[in-house]
């Protein structure tokens, strides 16, 4: 049985931490839907190697409808954590104890919704610190699981052992 993945995701996310992700979830036959301030609306990559058409307005969704949540790094996460609506599905999804992942600068986002502390998490040297800061136990690994919950990596170098683990923990 599929399960259904939101995606948190605006312009200049990092192309290969949607495109890799989210094509071996639906080749595994979940279905992975993107969500943004306007659904319809296309958004691009940092890398310029993507763009992505929008599935759902943040406005007509709930963390209910979705099994996992995915948050792809680049200058998206930093982006949306700005809008209290992207925070607040976050942090809601996080508390529902459903499956988290993020890569690189996604962790921004769960920085945001204060869902950190106490938690073991990686990312992105640029924001080792500011996880720090909020309470996490920070790993410099390729991939970091958190009690089968929060499952993070650092950049696209780490996308074989991210997608392996998310995987895993979807039930493929």
């Amino acid at each position: 049985m599929g399960k259904k993945i939101a995606v948190l995701i605006t312009d200049d996310f990092e192309d290969s931490e949607f495109t890799s992700p989210a094509e071996a979830y639906r080749k595994a036959g979940h279905e992975v839907i993107t969500i943004e301030k306007e659904a319809g609306k296309t958004v691009k990559g940092k890398q310029g190697e993507a763009s992505v058409t929008i599935d759902k307005s943040i406005d007509e969704v709930t963390p209910a409808e979705f099994d996992a949540l995915l948050l792809p790094g680049g200058h998206s996460p930093d982006s949306l954590r700005g809008d209290e609506r992207f925070v607040s599905f976050t942090r809601d999804f996080v508390n529902s104890g459903k499956p988290v992942f993020a890569i690189c600068h996604g962790p921004q986002l769960l920085i945001s919704a204060e869902v950190v502390r106490g938690r073991k998490l990686t990312a992105v040297k640029p924001i080792v610190i500011d996880l720090k800061n909020a309470g996490v136990e920070f790993y410099d690994q390729e991939v970091v699981n958190d009690n089968d919950q929060l499952i993070t990596s650092r950049t696209p170098d780490d996308l074989p052992a991210f997608n392996r683990e998310t995987l895993r923990l979807l039930g493929n």
